[in-house]
């Protein structure tokens, strides 16, 4: 009788450790998945520029892509892609062309990082 109590009891300790086996390499698994947050940015991978020279090449970039993108807003969008009505507005306002950019930048910056989330395998 002591026998048969014995063989159900290693057999109950058995599948309690095979439990205790899987639950630690789930967990092990789950630690090693990183967040979208998590991941590292290389400005070498976004950014074409020399060496040495990406920060000079980042900065020329926030400059001139905003006010290329607010200027074919203007044209497209405002003047109609009429070349004489974009003439007659006031381009020479930088900071107002390079504005309208940004905002068209930024907003297409936004989607694209949401797409990149959406595209993140967790």
């Amino acid at each position: 009788m002591d026998y048969e109590r014995d063989l159900n009891n290693s057999r109950n300790n058995q599948m309690y450790y095979n439990q205790l086996k899987k639950y630690d390499t789930a967990k092990k698994k789950k630690k090693r998945n990183r967040s979208f947050t998590s991941k590292e940015v290389d400005v070498k991978d976004i950014v074409w520029a020399p060496e040495g020279y990406e920060g000079a090449f980042v900065f020329l970039y926030i400059i001139t892509i905003p006010y290329i993108a607010g200027a074919i807003f203007l044209f497209f969008a405002v003047a109609q892609a009429d070349y004489d009505s974009f003439m007659k507005l006031n381009t020479s306002a930088f900071f107002i062309v390079w504005a309208i950019g940004y905002e068209i930048v930024a907003t297409i910056s936004l989607i694209w990082i949401f797409l990149l989330f959406l595209k993140h395998e967790d």
